[in-house]
């Protein structure tokens, strides 16, 4: 099958920093490839994914993230290069809506976002004329719409050496927004008195003044910050922490953060909210806990996880190889309705 693949202009596949979405095209790239498939990635020029790539962008444009100019420039270029393939597989906003007019096969198209307001609107009528796949079982439940398959994100096991947790730390890994709950573990390890790490991005400026606002004035001694960090560094510090402290304030549709930490064997206290509770295994690989409160208590737990158990639950289930073979059975089902 030839499958085209169409990322995002603002980062990277891979991405060298923070970057969720392209971190799960990279294996599913090398993942599709690695089973004979003809694989062609849009993406920008300074990506490296070991497939064939094409791109319009030489650099990808974090600043200018979210401005609609530079993503329907780079679709327009996408659909162009891979007019001729048997499904295209669109990874980004507005790219369905460029699909209804010019794609000449048909269209799956991944929501990372939320199904909320006018994006929800945009995937349901994106959803009459092509696929619309959610990421988890929560996301699905919150579409006005029926959509055609739930496919968890996966990663490579291989790529995340299992860590013991020596460093006595806790780790609180991702950007300074105020639905991803900075403030709240700064304010969690306070009273737990526990160390903890924060590793997270403040590009933009929302990012710096929630970040200068609410998170700086909570630093200390015990409390840090490290910068947004690439993958070596990450690895490190996943592996090293005791656990994942993740107080997500919103129903996130996934959390790749939780997983990645599950694959260094770290385990994940986090909110029963959003996906967590199809990712986190309560008691096993982590806690589910229903309020700050209850994750300060958690962490006076954690020696009673197993940090085996979180490595086999992404060997078993959290895989790149399971994401691809879920991808590969929904484009061939594809493809078949319109033959």
């Amino acid at each position: 099958m030839r499958i085209g693949l169409v990322a995002p202009p603002w980062l990277p596949v891979p991405p060298t920093g923070y970057g969720g979405t392209e971190a799960v095209i990279d294996p599913l790239a090398t993942g599709l490839q690695a089973r004979g498939h003809e694989v062609v990635l849009f993406t920008t020029g300074d990506s490296t994914c070991p497939v064939p790539r094409a791109w319009v962008r030489e650099h990808s444009a974090p600043e200018r993230m979210g401005e609609s100019v530079v993503e329907v420039h780079h679709l327009l270029h996408a659909y162009e290069r891979l007019r001729d393939v048997d499904i295209i597989h669109d990874h980004t906003t507005l790219g369905p809506v460029i699909a209804l007019g010019r794609s000449r096969c048909p269209v799956v198209t991944t929501n990372h976002g939320p199904f909320i307001d006018e994006l929800g609107d945009i995937y349901r009528h994106v959803a009459e004329l092509g696929a619309v796949v959610a990421i988890s079982h929560d996301h699905a439940s919150r579409a006005s719409f029926p959509v055609a398959a739930v496919i968890h994100h996966g990663v490579r096991p291989e790529a995340f050496p299992v860590g013991t947790g020596s460093g006595g730390h806790l780790l609180f890994l991702g950007r300074f927004s105020r639905d991803k709950g900075a403030r709240e573990a700064a304010l969690i390890a306070h009273a737990a008195r526990v160390p903890l790490i924060m590793a997270a991005k403040k590009r933009d400026q929302a990012e710096i003044d929630y970040f200068e606002k609410e998170v700086a004035p909570l630093l200390d001694d015990q409390v840090r910050y490290v910068g947004e960090i690439g993958m070596s560094e990450k690895l490190d510090l996943l592996g090293s922490a005791r656990a994942l402290l993740n107080p997500i304030r919103w129903p996130e549709p996934f959390g790749l953060a939780m997983v990645e930490a599950l694959a260094c064997g770290t385990p994940v206290l986090t909110l029963r909210s959003g996906a967590a509770p199809e990712i986190v295994r309560d008691g096993v690989t982590g806690f589910l806990c229903d309020s700050d409160e209850d994750l300060v208590t958690a962490i006076g737990r954690i020696d009673q996880l197993d940090r085996a158990a979180c490595r086999r639950s992404v060997e078993t289930y959290f895989c790149s190889d399971r994401m691809v073979e879920q991808y590969l059975r929904l484009y061939q089902d594809v493809v078949a309705r319109v033959a």
